[in-house]
């Protein structure tokens, strides 16, 4: 197995002279802020994305606007685009570092009908199933928006559904409720399938002891989707502005001030879009709200023929594993392998080759004809974990004219899309009177962490660290052994 060098791809060597490095080590919870212009963190997106949307470069000079956007992911792009599309607001979007840089050119590009990491049956178990059912519908209609989008859109996307795959037998009796659940009571047509079945009309997925197939799933190329978004949104007005980092924020007389290294930008109103890239430092009320966990990702060259009749790979539907520190894989258009799953707990350790080696040692498990095949990209980047597993699209301080849509956990990819139109929304007062709005990720701020078990309080936030630390061995040893 050979690694390449972890250089940044960009189609114009310009632009690279005038980037910061990018930083491997970059932690959002403990660096002030993410930089300002860094480049691209060297994932297989980035180097396949084609030329990136025009922009509207660095902030030069102090400016005046009705609603600043803070982030230029899948979340804050999509808020600029409905803010004009359907308010009539030109939003101005300031991005610390290229377009898009966070998660949305980092992500495993799964689209899947989800808003957090907790299954239905959970939801009721939390909420009740009344709630329940209202949060599937809303839930399903931003999954039928993203799919919609992804037709718009050039983004390689393929509408093959969801393979969520036992990686023991004793987890197939709780997919097989899930799965019944699904059917019976929301109305999906999910089934069980065997090994047998995987490995003849998918892959042969050798850890598979069976799996639930659910037909809605769209995996796509996360950076073309989120150009696409870009260059929507700027055809109707909305601004982009990069190597703008939020240095500063202060409120006067209700108007939001917020310093970037080129100018102040004196904004009404304000939606915080900053995923697991938020800077502790940015304002109070994101302040030790969100959890970033690091994920890593793999690309290896393309399969031969050989190879791909070897592993029997039938087709690009997206696979997910039952560990709690799940695998995400799946086969890209060019007949590579791609796949993902938790590393580091610290930025400081994220170069380690441990990590690296988690996604090889899975690989060889689960494809063991491509064992030890060259690694043509890795990367990591992070996931924005809230309290409760699930997003929260909100205004946390009734007194003050600013909105966040933060805490997808890793499942993002379809649901900030809709995200970022209920932000509109709500930025623009039409959420007034709605029931939707009285949902659980609606009408409830983000809070601070639970660790082990502990009362909620800011007071813990120091040591989530450490509580991630020993959830992650107990998640192997469950997953694993028990």
């Amino acid at each position: 197995m050979t690694v390449p060098a972890l250089a940044t791809t960009s189609p114009s060597s310009s632009r690279v002279r005038a980037m910061q490095r990018y930083d491997p080590r970059y932690d959002p919870l403990v660096a002030a802020d993410p930089g300002a212009g860094r480049a691209y963190a060297p994932s297989y997106w980035v180097a396949t994305a084609g030329e990136p949307p025009e922009d509207d470069g660095p902030v030069t000079g102090d400016i005046d606007a009705d609603v600043v956007v803070i982030g230029s992911g899948a979340t804050g792009i999509s808020t600029a685009l409905y803010l004009a599309q359907e308010h009539g607001v030109r939003a101005v979007v300031l991005e610390a570092n290229q377009a898009s840089w966070g998660c949305s050119s980092r992500s495993g590009g799964q689209g899947q009908n989800a808003s957090g990491r907790l299954k239905r049956s959970q939801w009721i178990e939390r909420w009740g199933l009344d709630v329940a059912r209202r949060l599937d519908a809303e839930i399903r209609t931003g999954f039928e928006n993203f799919r919609q989008l992804t037709r718009e859109i050039a983004c390689d996307a393929r509408d093959g559904g969801h393979l969520y795959l036992a990686h023991r037998a004793k987890r197939l009796p709780a997919l097989r409720r899930e799965a019944e659940l699904m059917r019976d009571t929301f109305g999906y047509a999910t089934r069980m399938m065997s090994a047998e079945e995987v490995r003849r009309d998918y892959c042969d997925e050798r850890e598979a002891a069976g799996a639930m197939f659910e037909p809605e799933g769209v995996g796509i190329h996360p950076l073309k989707f989120t150009y696409g978004l870009i260059r929507k949104a700027r055809s109707l007005g909305a601004r982009l502005h990069t190597a703008s980092p939020v240095q500063g924020w202060r409120t006067e007389g209700g108007v939001h001030h917020l310093r970037t290294p080129g100018g102040t930008v004196r904004a009404q109103r304000v939606a915080v879009c900053t995923g697991g890239y938020t800077s502790q430092e940015l304002s109070p009320i994101v302040r030790n709200r969100i959890m970033p966990i690091l994920s890593n990702s793999l690309v290896t060259r393309p399969l031969t023929e050989a190879e791909l009749t070897a592993t029997n790979f039938r087709s690009e539907t997206f696979l997910t594993d039952t560990r709690t520190l799940r695998f995400y894989y799946r086969l890209l258009p060019d007949r590579r392998l791609q796949i993902g799953s938790r590393s580091s707990v610290s930025g400081a350790h994220a170069e380690d080759p441990v990590h690296l080696k988690l996604l090889t040692d899975a690989i060889a498990r689960k494809f063991p004809p491509l064992a030890g095949i060259q690694v043509d990209y890795s990367w990591w980047g992070w996931v924005d974990v809230s309290h409760d597993m699930m997003p929260r699209i909100a205004r946390p301080d009734p007194a003050e004219r600013v909105w966040y849509a933060l805490g997808y956990g890793g499942n993002g990819v379809s649901f900030s899309t809709w995200a970022g139109k209920r932000l509109a929304e709500r930025v623009t007062g039409q959420d007034a009177g709605k029931d939707v709005f009285k949902l659980p990720i609606y009408d409830s701020p983000l809070e601070y962490p639970n660790v082990l078990g502990a009362v909620r309080s800011e007071v813990f936030a120091p040591f989530r660290r450490l509580g991630q630390h020993v959830l992650y061995k107990w998640y192997w040893l469950r997953d694993e052994k028990l």
